[in-house]
């Protein structure tokens, strides 16, 4: 294979892999198009690599080289970035999508490497889909976390509101307590809610405590 060949499957891995990249990035997401653009780049040079950075061994009966080593490292290794953007906090996990996008990032860029221009592309163009597409579809299928900041009079009264949400099967995925300058309880959480419309159930909570006060709820 000629150098120009391999310089073109090297653009196009960079390119389909920034294009990923960029949607992760336009989503705020720990891994954005610097990092998908080097990991589909990377794995397509160690695909390259793998399959004619060797020509120049001579093959012998006594010699044989396995040419899909190199590449089949690139899988296992893909893992240890995609590990370093999972978040386990309070018992929830966050990342294992952006953890996903790079290891199929690497895929395609493995795919690019191969010459597979096509089933790259697509696969590209299916990843896009999967992460914008359908992710505007999904509010009308599955309830969005909320977030909510309130002051309280006391830690009891905060205690009677999370028992409550936890008796309505909504997970609470991040809370933290502390006190404002008028000495009061600031509590800043973030629901997965077990049904829909549970912004408005909070709010009745709220309105039906005293001493609870709903300083911003989204």
């Amino acid at each position: 294979m000629d150098t120009v060949t391999m310089l073109i499957r090297i653009l196009v891995a960079a390119l389909l892999g920034g294009a990923i990249g960029m949607e992760r990035a336009y989503r705020a997401k720990e891994a954005g198009f610097r990092t998908h653009f080097l990991v589909a780049l990377g794995a397509a040079l160690f695909m390259i690599l793998s399959a004619h950075g060797f020509n120049d061994v001579v093959f012998t009966d006594n010699v044989r080289l396995d040419v899909s080593r190199i590449a089949a490292q690139v899988v296992s290794g893909i893992g240890f970035i995609g590990a370093g953007t999972i978040i386990f906090q309070r018992q929830a996990v966050h990342g294992l999508t952006t953890a996903a996008g790079l290891w199929v990032t690497a895929a395609i860029g493995m795919a690019a490497g191969a010459g597979l221009f096509i089933i790259a592309a697509f696969s590209t163009v299916l990843v896009l889909i999967g992460l914008e597409i359908l992710n505007s579809l999904m509010p009308h299928t599955v309830h969005r976390s909320i977030k909510v900041t309130l002051t309280a009079a006391d830690e009891e009264t905060v205690q009677r509101l999370l028992s409550q949400i936890r008796e309505d099967g909504a997970l609470i995925v991040s809370y933290s307590l502390s006190q404002n300058v008028q000495c009061r309880q600031l509590v800043r959480m973030e629901l997965k809610p077990s049904r829909s419309n549970y912004a408005d159930r909070v709010l009745h909570y709220a309105a039906s405590m005293e001493g609870l006060s709903i300083e911003n709820i989204e």
